[in-house]
């Protein structure tokens, strides 16, 4: 039988995105609901949680940039607060990142990552091979230079988000353990959710933040359904005893014969080895191929790798829209609003959300440093007046 409940702010999913939504909501005076049958799942217990604003950087992404950059220069005050009214350590890190190549070719796609960030006017440091191993002793002797990035640092996305649900709960935020099924529209305006259940959710707003499934909700008109896809990624977690510790003391990257590759040390002795990037629609499979890819570009770096326990093998979905960046704010659709598209850098972006989207939800519009993220860039109108 159905039933109906209502609440000033609705966010469909309980994501990282999602819940850091529904916390800066509640914390404006919203009464808030989250709807997602597992909160605290979703991508961010996939990923490695690298802050790397300056060693992500992209070619054509400067716009990206900044709002990377506002959302990392936010971090040790949100992680602060976050950890203030929760408890929770986070495992947040200022360890920074070492990005290194181990041939000619990598090493000319580092110099031209590093002139791009100085004209960028990002601190990164170029770093002799012998300079990268005086740095981290186990790098491989191959390695042929590297860039020093102080500033790039990295969190533990689990430990975030099991953080971001108690300050949920503590902020009164009620949570629908339920599938949406159905985004109800009357009026042409979006007015709550229908679960599997049947239970009516209604809400004077309502928020779309259910990563890669984002682009799937029945009842959102086709001219605003968010042009979200999923990439997976597949990562391991090793353990480093305690007889090789220090194994890594920051975040190593590299490119190795074209694909990424990345170890992330955390304190507590785990290292996160990762990540493949594959177009496979809705598989989440660990495959034998993935595991192997990662385990040999990062025992090229760090050849010492081979030795550790693998205690983990995960597969998650990357929300991705088509420019790679985020989809925030107001959508055509009255009483709708997105927060999704994040891609690779959500735990990075999950600050600068929160608070773009609680200003959204107070004044209808968004905030500065978050404009150019709007939804509507990618409505039909707005991509008609693009020039070819």
């Amino acid at each position: 039988m159905s039933r109906t409940r209502t609440s000033d702010v609705l966010v469909i999913g309980g994501g990282i995105i999602g819940l850091v939504t529904a916390w800066r909501a509640a914390q404006r005076g919203f009464t808030t609901a989250v709807v997602d049958p597992e909160p605290g799942g979703g991508a961010a217990q996939v990923a490695a949680g690298m802050l790397a604003a300056v060693t992500e950087l992209h070619y054509g992404e400067q716009t990206l940039l900044g709002l990377n950059l506002a959302s990392a220069r936010r971090y040790p005050d949100f992680a602060a607060e976050l950890t203030d009214v929760t408890g929770h350590d986070l495992g947040y890190r200022r360890c920074g990142t070492l990005a290194v190549a181990l041939d000619a070719d990598d090493r000319a796609h580092l110099r031209e990552l590093h002139a791009l960030q100085r004209q960028s006017g990002l601190d990164s440091e170029w770093l002799s091979g012998r300079e990268c191993r005086r740095l981290e002793p186990m790098l491989a002797p191959g390695v042929r230079g590297g860039l020093r990035v102080d500033g790039d640092h990295q969190i533990d996305p689990r430990r975030l988000t099991g953080a971001l649900l108690a300050a949920c709960e503590r902020a009164g935020v009620v949570f629908h353990r339920d599938w949406a099924e159905r985004v109800d529209v009357v009026r042409d305006r979006a007015t709550g959710v229908t679960t599997t259940d049947g239970t009516a959710l209604t809400a004077d707003q309502v928020v779309l933040a259910a990563g890669s499934l984002s682009g799937r909700l029945a009842g959102v008109p086709d001219a605003v359904l968010p042009p979200v896809r999923p990439v997976k990624g597949q990562v391991l977690r090793l353990t480093v005893p305690q007889r090789y510790a220090p194994f890594l003391s920051r975040t190593v990257r590299a490119v190795v014969r074209g694909s990424q590759v990345y170890l992330v040390p955390r304190e507590n002795g785990e290292l996160v080895v990762g990540a493949t990037s594959e177009e496979l629609g809705w598989d989440t499979t660990v495959t034998a191929g993935g595991v192997y890819e990662l385990l040999r570009d990062a025992h090229e770096l760090v050849p010492g790798i081979t030795e550790l326990p693998l205690t983990e093998t995960r597969a998650g979905l990357r929300p991705a829209s088509p420019d790679n960046a985020p989809l925030l704010g107001p959508t055509e659709l009255a009483g709708l609003s997105l927060a999704t598209g994040h891609y690779r850098n959500g735990v990075l972006l999950t600050p600068v959300t929160g608070d773009a989207m609680a200003h959204v939800l107070a004044t209808g519009e968004l905030p500065e440093e978050a404009r150019a993220f709007t939804p509507r860039r990618f409505s039909p109108a707005a991509l008609t007046e693009q020039p070819a």
